[in-house]
């Protein structure tokens, strides 16, 4: 018996320079799609996305400043995604962050590449024992059991 889930990526060439990895999930049963950033820390959506998924997202700042690649000192905040899937990969209540994607919007757009609304990072990757094959192109995530008593 399997003890994972496998879940299919699709992999977006930047412009013959490299690729970003893209997986298909959902908010609040809403579909969605991610980028998987293994450099990253946390995993972050934006929050003028996020209206588009929750009703009236309620954010609480975060204390401390988040830096990203390309720039620092961003604000970022928390959030509470009730139901969060990759896959088929279901994730209840995950304290998000919420940072400003605007930037990576743009240049997906000027690049005719599709819309994300989140990058998984090395907070859910961890947790969940990624193991991403690009040959296959398939990531392989290993859900969290409870242990009962």
């Amino acid at each position: 018996m399997r003890h994972y889930i496998e879940v299919p990526l699709q992999l977006l060439d930047i412009e013959g320079e490299g690729f970003h990895v893209m997986v298909k999930g959902t908010i609040h049963g809403k579909e969605a799609s991610f980028l998987i950033d293994t450099g990253a820390s946390r995993s972050v959506f934006d929050p003028k996305t996020m209206a588009s998924f929750i009703d009236d997202p309620t954010f609480e700042k975060k204390e401390g400043l988040t830096a990203g690649v390309g720039s620092s000192d961003l604000e970022s905040a928390t959030f509470l995604i009730q139901s969060l899937t990759i896959g088929d990969l279901e994730i209840n209540d995950y304290e998000a962050v919420a940072l400003n994607l605007e930037n990576i919007h743009e240049m997906y757009a000027k690049l005719g590449l599709p819309h994300i609304d989140g990058i998984i990072g090395g907070d859910l990757l961890k947790r969940h024992n990624a193991v991403i094959n690009y040959k296959a192109q398939k990531m392989r995530l290993t859900p969290i059991t409870r242990k009962t008593t």
